[in-house]
């Protein structure tokens, strides 16, 4: 007890624990499951808030038979305990320094093909006058209607009301009303109200044949004219503007669909970005074709600055994949090579992209034979990597049915996680070990045949001409010469001949 006292002379009184005397044994704390309480660490340049676990500051224990030592070892044991991160939160820091959420990327085009732009300050409007009927057809349907029952209403009026003034200037007409002796201009037109039905069955010709111009009216014969002509101007005009409003082909775009998300996944051996398009209709789209764009915003070197940079992405126009034949839902996709805008996209890096994806599709509808076209956007978070989509054909008896249910369902694929470019290296690294593991093993194969045996003990000439004496001729394999002006002496016929005409053969 006296080295302990003077061991620890200077601890604090937090330290000073009664120590037990001999004979009681320590009592063991019964603590399980004991929660945990989360620690924040800021740092003022970074800006991350970082929620750590640990354990929970020691409990005042209610019993005090512990020894000293045990006490020391286990506050000690606790301090060296390792703490477990649980979760990183990143947040921006404001001008104050307060927290605040990552701003959501706002979309170009909407899912439903609609683009999210609006024009303001335009000062030159009269433009929208001197194209005056698509102006009209581009209108929403409460003001077309507006407009279509107003282009009727004023004409009926302005001429009801010249009408009127005719009766009402001519001499007599609103005068002689009871007498039967007088020609008016226009029979029974007594008031405004008789002058705007005569307007009415003038414009729309129906005659019923009360009212009715008379010969004793030159003004009035050319008013008539004029009517007529001016109303089947405004009918042609209206009810053109309708028709083209009804069918427009817009309206066809709602059943041609699109996934909810798209895809990047292996496709014989090459990364390809992909989505799907299908058409509920069974009245098909003629000519479909399909387009892609990257909308990204970028830095030019001189340092200008583009917002929403439209890049093109290729789904096939080199070799014609992007003319469809839109029968049945079909996968569209995109090849990650070098001419790619997502060459050098890994993984991680898509992550934390910024950037949209629109993809059009364009075609001629069957039943009107007016172009349609049919829109939507994939942002970076609705990519999926490492996804397949779900097959959704299959064959029944006498044709193929087609599963609408699973048109946006996905299932996760083996696919590396690094950019195509790595991926392109990578395997080019093993093509060219290939190459040259098979080239030196074809040349050790030929290089350490007999040949080189059979060379290496090649007779001298000497030894070739003392040969001959041995009556048989002496080959050399795998000896390689210009030249051969060896000659052979052989016996054929009791006669010594030469092989000179067989060198020469």
């Amino acid at each position: 007890m006296a080295l302990e006292d003077s061991t620890f002379a200077s601890r604090p009184e937090s330290l000073s624990l009664p120590v037990p005397e001999k004979g009681e044994e320590p009592a063991q704390e019964a603590k399980e499951d004991a929660p945990t309480t989360g620690v924040f660490n800021v740092s003022e340049e970074l800006g991350h808030v970082v929620t750590t676990e640990t354990s929970p500051p020691p409990q005042p224990s209610t019993n005090n038979n512990m020894s000293f030592q045990d006490k020391m070892a286990a506050r000690e044991a606790q301090a060296n305990q390792p703490r477990k991160k649980i979760q990183v939160v990143v947040q921006e820091r404001g001008r104050f320094g307060w927290g605040r959420s990552k701003r959501k990327r706002q979309r170009y085009v909407e899912k439903n093909g609609r683009c999210n732009v609006q024009h303001g300050n335009m000062r030159e409007t009269y433009r929208y006058l001197t194209d005056i009927f698509t102006t009209l057809v581009d209108l929403n349907w409460r003001c077309s209607l507006f407009v279509f029952v107003m282009a009727y209403a004023v004409t009926w009026l302005f001429f009801g009301a010249i009408w009127y003034l005719i009766a009402y200037c001519r001499c007599g007409d609103l005068d002689h009303l009871e007498d039967e002796t007088w020609t008016p201009c226009v029979n029974n037109v007594n008031g405004f109200i008789s002058a705007f039905l005569f307007s009415i069955e003038t414009e729309t010709t129906i005659g019923y044949g009360h009212r009715v111009i008379t010969d004793q009216c030159p003004v009035g014969t050319m008013l008539l004219l004029l009517q007529a002509i001016l109303g089947s101007m405004v009918n042609a005009f209206m009810v053109g503007c309708m028709f083209v409003k009804i069918s427009q082909p817009n309206k066809r775009a709602e059943t041609l669909v699109f996934s909810r998300n798209a895809v990047i996944s292996l496709r014989d051996d090459k990364l390809c970005l992909m989505f799907r398009v299908g058409d509920l209709r069974s009245s098909h789209i003629v000519g479909a074709n399909m387009r892609a764009k990257l909308i990204k915003s970028k830095q030019t070197q001189e340092g200008e600055f583009i917002p929403l940079d439209q890049t093109d992405i290729s789904v096939g126009f080199e070799t014609g994949d992007d003319r469809l034949f839109l029968v049945s839902p079909l996968v569209i996709s995109h090849e990650i090579d070098s001419r790619s805008p997502f060459w050098d996209m890994s993984q991680s890096q898509l992550e934390k992209e910024d950037f949209e994806i629109v993809v059009i599709l364009e075609g001629m509808v069957e039943a009107t034979g007016m172009t349609c076209q049919a829109r939507s956007s994939y942002l970076a978070e609705e990519v999926m990597w490492g996804h397949r989509f779900s097959p959704m054909m299959s064959l029944a008896e006498g044709f193929f049915d087609v599963d609408y249910g699973a048109f946006h369902h996905t299932f996760e694929v083996d696919t590396p996680s690094c950019s195509a470019r790595e991926l392109a290296l990578a395997a080019a690294r093993l093509e060219a070990h290939l190459y040259w593991s098979i080239s030196s093993r074809l040349d050790e194969e030929k290089w350490e045949g007999p040949n080189l045996t059979e060379q290496s003990k090649k007779p001298t000439d000497s030894e070739s001409v003392s040969g001959k004496e041995g009556g048989g001729p002496t080959f050399i394999v795998g000896g390689v010469t210009d030249t051969q002006d060896q000659s052979v002496v052989g016996e054929q016929n009791g006669s010594v001949t030469t092989d000179q005409s067989e060198s020469e053969a």
